[in-house]
């Protein structure tokens, strides 16, 4: 556990908590930075070496501003609070990284005490927990669980919903607990998209959206499709189902990288979208590309 010290040579942007600056910028909801180390990031299999490297602020940039974003939003990859630390060194000095969502353990009886230690960073916005690798796949459901994310509203904490569709099954109950919260399922649930299984996910997506308080991140597609051989098309019927479901307020962009450079570079990620999206108003567009994940995430 960190202890409860104020940072030390952490250096923020200047509007961080204030009145946001961003206007209509166009956001990535959805990145990654880490030091790789085969033993933590076990999860990052040989048939995934092109991400077993490190991927810091100074490899995204450029990247960003070649892709015309104005900033992005840093995800956890590792549960621990010395993860948190790491994000929030990886933010410091970098103006581009408009927002944290970091890690807390949910079950623990201290989880008030951490948040307002958090509450102390406005970079950090919320939280997420990998019940995507948990046994128990219903685990959210589990009092222990639903007390920490009990906790997480009165401090203006999001939570982003890291699952597999077998799991979305569970999620209307998860997200009608706690009507004011502000939640948004990562990655689409993960659809398996190389299999073209869409029916059960379909109804689960629809049966999920009824409820207001829940977003969902348009992004991760191309990790669950077939790596070397998907086609743009691939994608069609599945965005078709989040726009439906969620309407133009609630999707956002993410790119998951450098996650999805096992399957695509940043700049194909984004042509997926772009040409998916191409037709919709230019609000709608703006929304999609970054006012939603500000308003979502309360970004400056």
């Amino acid at each position: 556990m960190l202890k409860d010290t104020s940072p030390q040579g952490l250096n923020f942007p200047s509007g961080a908590g204030g009145v946001s600056s961003l206007g209509g910028g166009r956001i990535d909801s959805h990145q990654h930075f880490w030091k790789y180390d085969a033993v933590r990031d076990s999860w990052i299999t040989n048939e995934m070496s092109v991400i077993q490297k490190d991927f810091l602020p100074h490899d995204l940039q450029l990247v960003l501003q070649q892709n015309g974003f104005e900033g992005c939003v840093l995800v956890q990859s590792d549960q621990s609070e010395e993860h948190n630390q790491f994000l929030l060194e990886q933010a410091s000095g970098n103006d581009f990284i408009k927002g944290i969502v970091g890690w807390i353990d949910l079950r623990a009886e201290d989880v008030k005490e951490r948040l307002a230690y958090y509450k102390q960073f406005n970079i950090i916005k919320g939280f997420r927990h990998v019940l995507q690798g948990e046994a128990d796949r219903a685990l959210m459901l589990k009092p222990e669980f639903l007390r920490g994310i009990a906790a997480l509203q009165p401090f203006n904490f999001t939570y982003d919903i890291l699952i597999y569709a077998d799991q979305l099954k569970f999620i209307p109950e998860f997200v009608a607990a706690f009507p004011q919260q502000k939640f948004v399922i990562d990655h689409m649930a993960k659809p398996n998209i190389k299999a073209q299984g869409i029916d059960e996910w379909t109804k689960d997506m629809m049966a999920v959206a009824v409820y207001e308080n829940v977003s969902c991140k348009i992004s991760g597609m191309v990790t669950e499709a077939d790596w070397k051989n998907w086609k743009k098309e691939d994608f069609t019927p599945y965005i078709d189902v989040v726009c439906e479901a969620f309407g133009p307020d609630r999707i956002m962009f993410g790119s998951d990288w450098p996650v999805c450079l096992v399957a695509a570079s940043y700049e194909e990620m984004t042509s997926i979208v772009s040409e998916y999206f191409s037709s919709f108003t230019q609000n709608e567009q703006e929304l999609f590309f970054g006012r939603n994940a500000i308003n979502f995430y309360n970004l400056t």
